[in-house]
C-alpha cells in the first residue's frame, strides 16, 4: 500500500504498530518523525508517546502526551506511567484515582496495583503515612505493594507477614498453570524474597539476609535493577570487611540499563557506597573523584563532603578536612548542626579539647539541649576548666527562663519549671558543690527548694552548703526539717537483714537443750575464747640452743655480716717457686683425715645432717666469725613482685 501511496495514513499508522509490536520502538519513531505533515499528534499521539516512553525518553513522552489535543483513556494510562518513572507521585496518585473512578473495564486490577505502588513510593522515599485505599489484598503484588508501604512505616514485622502471604499468594497462582516450572516460579518469587532479606537486614540478621541475598544471585534473574539492589545491600553488610567479594558486586550494579530501573535516591545510594568502598580499598583518586561527583549532583547532600573528609583523615589530613567541613557549613547553614559534631569529633581525635567545645557552642539549635549541656561539661572538666563549665550551665538555665517568659508572655499566674530547666539547675548545684563553688551553688538550691519546699534532700543540702559559709543561716533553715517522729519510719529489721542481697546477715542461733544450756546459763557473760594453733617448729629445732634473734632479718642486714669474699680459692693457689707447698696443703691432703666418706653429700640432703647432738643446727647458730669459704648466696625477688615488665 505504501509503495502505492506512501503518505496514505492508515497504511503509516499499521506500519507503527507493526514496529511496535516487535519491539522496533526506535524505527517506529523514525517513521513518525519522517511523516510528522500527515502523522499529526491527533492521529498518533498515543504511539509516539508510547515509543519515547520505552526508549526511556521520559521528558519528550510527558510533552507529547501534554500536546495532545484529546486525552484518550490510553494516553492518561500512559501519563500515569511516565509521571511514576519521573517520581511526581502525588499527580500520579491524582492520575490513577480518576482513572479507576472513570473507567470499567478488565484492566481495573492492574490499575488498583499501580495505585498501591505510588502509595508504596511515597511512604519509602517521601515518609508520606499512606492512606488506606480500602484495596483488596487478593493478589500477590498488591500484598507486595502493601508490605513496601509498611516497610516505609519502619512496620518492618507486619511487612513480613505481608510478604509471607504474597508469597503463598504468588505460588497458587502460577502453580495452576500447567506450563510454569518451579524455575518460573522461583524466578518470579526473586522479588519477593530479595525484600525479605531487606527486612532480615534492618533487624539485624544479617547472616540470614546474605544468604537469602546469595540464593536470589544463583537464580540469575534477568532483572537488572533487582540483581543491583541485592549487590548494594550485600555490599553494605560487607562494609570494610570482605572486599574483594564486594569489587566483584559492584559490577552488578554497574549492568546497562540499571539506571532506568530504579529510583533517583537507590541510584544514589549505590553511589555513595562506590565512593566508600573506593575509599575501604585504598584507591583515593577514585573516591575524590565520585564524591565530586555526587556533591555536583547534590550539592546540598551531607555524604559526599563527609566522604571527602574521610577519606583526607585516612590521609592524615585532618587540618585540611575540619576546613573543607567548615567551607560546607557555611555554605549550607541548614545542614551546619551535623556537620559541627563531626569537626568536633575530629578536633576530639586531634587532643584539641577546647578548640572542639568551642565548635559545639557555636550550635545555637543545641546549646541548651541537655546532652549537650552534658558533653561540654564534662569536657571542660577533663580539661580542668571549672569556669567555662559553670558557664555553659548558666545559658543553658538562662535560655529555659528566657523560653518560659515568652510561653507565658501576659500570664501573671505562677508558672512552675520545666522538669528538664529543675534538672539542669540540680545539677548545676550538683557540680558546684563538688568544685567548692559553694556561695554559687547556693543560689541554685534556693531556686530547686522555692520550686518545692516540701523537698527534704534540697533542703538538706542547702543547710550542709550554708554551714560552711554562714553557720546562722543553716540553723535557720534547720527549723524547717521534719522532726525525727516524722521520719521514723516502719522497718523490719530482722525482714531486712536477712532479705536478699544484704551485705550483713545474722546468723541464726542454734537451739540449746540439757545440760548445754545451763552451761551457757552458768557461764553468763563470758565469752567463748578462741584456741590458738601452736607454730609449727622446723625438723632440726633444738630448745636447749637459744635461737638467733637476728634469724629474721636478711643476711646483709645482720650485724655479723661481713660482705661476699672474693676470690675464696686463691689460699689454695700455690705460690713461691715451683714444687714448693704452702702452710694449707695439709689440709688438702684426704689421706691425713681420719675418716672421709666416699663421695660428698648434696647440700640439703639427709646425708648433710649430723647425728651428734652437740652439733647447733645452722637455723639457730650465731656465726663467731666470717667462716673461711661462703656459699654463694642466691639473690631472692622481693616480695610481691613478678618478673616480666
Amino acid at each position: 500500500v505504501l509503495q502505492i501511496s506512501k503518505d496514505d495514513v492508515t497504511a503509516l499508522q499499521c506500519k507503527v504498530v507493526c514496529l511496535i509490536q516487535n519491539g522496533n520502538f526506535k524505527e517506529a519513531l523514525g517513521v513518525i518523525n519522517t511523516h510528522t505533515k500527515v502523522l499529526t499528534s491527533d492521529v498518533i499521539a498515543f504511539e509516539k508517546a508510547y515509543c519515547e516512553y520505552r526508549l526511556n525518553r521520559i521528558e519528550n513522552a510527558l510533552k507529547t502526551i501534554q500536546s495532545a489535543s484529546q486525552q484518550t483513556d490510553k494516553l492518561k494510562e500512559l501519563y500515569g506511567q511516565v509521571l511514576y518513572r519521573l517520581e511526581r507521585y502525588d499527580d500520579c496518585l491524582a492520575a490513577y484515582r480518576d482513572l479507576i473512578r472513570n473507567s470499567q473495564d478488565e484492566y481495573e486490577e492492574e490499575r488498583k496495583t499501580n495505585l498501591s505502588a505510588v502509595v508504596a513510593a511515597q511512604s519509602t522515599w517521601e515518609k508520606v503515612m499512606p492512606e488506606d485505599l480500602g484495596l483488596r489484598e487478593a493478589t500477590y503484588e498488591l500484598c507486595y505493594n502493601s508490605a513496601c508501604a509498611l516497610v516505609g512505616q519502619g512496620k518492618l514485622n507486619e511487612a513480613m507477614k505481608k510478604l509471607q502471604k504474597a508469597e503463598g499468594l504468588c505460588r497458587q497462582s502460577l502453580s495452576e498453570d500447567s506450563d510454569v516450572t518451579e524455575e518460573d516460579i522461583e524466578a518470579e518469587l526473586a522479588i519477593i524474597h530479595g525484600q525479605m532479606a531487606y527486612i532480615m537486614q534492618l533487624q539485624g540478621r544479617t547472616e540470614d539476609a546474605l544468604q537469602l541475598y546469595n540464593q536470589i544471585i544463583k537464580l540469575k534473574p534477568t532483572d537488572v535493577g533487582l540483581l543491583a539492589v541485592i549487590a548494594n545491600n550485600i555490599i553494605t553488610i560487607n562494609k570494610d570487611q570482605n572486599v574483594f567479594d564486594s569489587k566483584k558486586k559492584v559490577k552488578l550494579t554497574n549492568a546497562e540499563g540499571v539506571e532506568h530501573k530504579l529510583s533517583k535516591k537507590q541510584l544514589q545510594a549505590i553511589e555513595f557506597n562506590k565512593a566508600l568502598l573506593a575509599m575501604y580499598t585504598n584507591q583515593a583518586d577514585q573516591c575524590r573523584k565520585l564524591s565530586a561527583s555526587l556533591q555536583s549532583q547534590s550539592p546540598e547532600h551531607l555524604l559526599p563532603v563527609l566522604i571527602q573528609a574521610a577519606q583526607l583523615c585516612r590521609e592524615k589530613q585532618h587540618a585540611k578536612a575540619v576546613g573543607l567541613l567548615q567551607d560546607f557549613a557555611d555554605q549550607h547553614p541548614a545542614n551546619a548542626a551535623e556537620i559541627k559534631l563531626t569537626m568536633a569529633q575530629l578536633k576530639i581525635a586531634q587532643g584539641s579539647v577546647t578548640k572542639a567545645c568551642m565548635i559545639l557552642r557555636s550550635i545555637e539549635e543545641l546549646q541548651h539541649k541537655p546532652g549537650m549541656v552534658s558533653a561540654l561539661v564534662t569536657m571542660y572538666s577533663h580539661e580542668e576548666d571549672i569556669d567555662s563549665a559553670i558557664e555553659v550551665f548558666t545559658q543553658a538555665i538562662q535560655w529555659y527562663q528566657q523560653f518560659q517568659a515568652r510561653t507565658n508572655y501576659g500570664c501573671c499566674v505562677f508558672q512552675p519549671k520545666s522538669p528538664v530547666h529543675l534538672s539542669l539547675i540540680r545539677e548545676a548545684a550538683n557540680f558546684k558543690l563538688k568544685h567548692g563553688r559553694k556561695k554559687e551553688a547556693i543560689s541554685d538550691l534556693e531556686e530547686l527548694w522555692k520550686q518545692n519546699p516540701k523537698d527534704v534532700h534540697t533542703l538538706a543540702q542547702l543547710i550542709s552548703a550554708y554551714s560552711l559559709v554562714d553557720p546562722e543561716k543553716a540553723k535557720v533553715l534547720s527549723k524547717h526539717l521534719p522532726s525525727s517522729d516524722t521520719m521514723s519510719l516502719k522497718v523490719d529489721v530482722d525482714a531486712l537483714e536477712n532479705s536478699h542481697g544484704a551485705t550483713y546477715v545474722r546468723k541464726k542461733a542454734g537451739k540449746l537443750t540439757g545440760d548445754n544450756q545451763q552451761k551457757e546459763q552458768g557461764q553468763g557473760d563470758v565469752k567463748k575464747k578462741k584456741k590458738k594453733k601452736k607454730g609449727k617448729l622446723p625438723k632440726n629445732y633444738d630448745p636447749k640452743v637459744t635461737p638467733d634473734p637476728e634469724r629474721w632479718l636478711p643476711m646483709r642486714e645482720r650485724s655479723y655480716y661481713r660482705g661476699r669474699k672474693k676470690g675464696k680459692k686463691k689460699d689454695q693457689v700455690g705460690k713461691g717457686t715451683q714444687g714448693s707447698t704452702t702452710a694449707g696443703s695439709s689440709e688438702l691432703d684426704a689421706s691425713r683425715t681420719a675418716s672421709s666418706p666416699p663421695t660428698s653429700p648434696r647440700p640439703g640432703s639427709a646425708a648433710a645432717v649430723s647425728a651428734t647432738s652437740n652439733v647447733i643446727p645452722p637455723r639457730h647458730q650465731k656465726p663467731a666469725g666470717a667462716p673461711a669459704t661462703k656459699k654463694k648466696q642466691q639473690q631472692k625477688k622481693k616480695k610481691g613482685s613478678k618478673g616480666g615488665w
